[in-house]
């Protein structure tokens, strides 16, 4: 199996896309560490699912706003890869971990700016900083956006601009890694019906049928949706795919 060996790190792996990203990526052979903040139960239970598919799986703890933690952290990697894995490097590095902000922006304050902020644009861009040094040549880093960085909808302001921060961020990834053959591709979905953000999408109706009929396949997406894409950027098919943002939402508003 050509991805026999490979490891990758997944953020925020405990439930909804991570978690649906961590079995798919086990479906293509290849292991996982996923990380979560305080759903330890969650977490264990991914692992469990993943084992059960033959591929090797640890969790780890990890606030990916307490950019202080980071260096800890990543000590941690090192032992579960060596305990678990039996190498001392990664394959893979995908940045989902994060939550959802919506207010006006005469009503964000600046905590729950800095609060986006940390998580999803400075906590992305040094915990990728810290992992380098233990990824592998001719690896890759997947970042999770949104389709809120390309099209606008009042109330995620800031929350769209911490992803529009990390697209940017991508392209620069993938032109300073290119010579060690290392990929960096977003992947942004649309609207999705997990509980992130509350379960909005998923749970409330009017949102539900807004959603639909902003999109051109006529429904919110679903976890299934998304990870299934950041397996196949982790693939040799993908081999050719670098510095691209990938929007998975079904067509909306096109």
């Amino acid at each position: 199996m050509e991805n026999k060996n490979k490891i990758a790190l997944v953020t925020g792996g405990s439930r909804g896309l991570g978690k649906d990203m961590a079995l798919k990526l086990a479906e293509k052979g290849i292991s996982v560490i996923l990380t979560y903040n305080n759903k330890a139960d969650d977490a264990n239970e991914v692992v469990k699912q993943v084992q059960q598919s033959g591929q090797k799986a640890a969790t780890l703890q990890l606030n990916t706003g307490d950019i202080k933690s980071f260096g800890a952290f990543i000590e941690k990697v090192q032992g579960v890869l060596s305990d678990t894995f039996g190498t001392d490097h990664l394959d893979f590095l995908i940045n989902n971990a994060g939550m959802g902000h919506h207010a006006p922006i005469d009503q964000t304050t600046e905590e729950a700016f800095d609060d986006l902020m940390n998580v999803h644009f400075k906590g992305v861009y040094f915990l990728t900083q810290k992992v380098l040094p233990i990824l592998n040549d001719g690896g890759g880093i997947i970042n999770i956006s949104s389709g809120l960085a390309r099209f606008s909808m009042p109330g995620a302001s800031a929350y769209a601009s911490m992803k529009g921060a990390v697209e940017v961020f991508t392209r620069y990834l993938a032109k300073e890694l290119g010579s060690k053959g290392i990929r960096a591709n977003i992947v942004a979905p649309g609207a999705i019906a997990t509980d992130f953000n509350g379960g909005t999408v998923r749970d409330n109706e009017q949102v539900n049928k807004m959603v639909s009929s902003l999109t051109a396949l006529g429904r919110p997406g679903e976890a299934e949706d998304i990870g299934g894409v950041v397996a196949f950027l982790c693939t040799e098919d993908a081999r050719w795919i670098n510095g691209q943002r990938i929007e998975v939402s079904g067509g909306m508003n096109l």
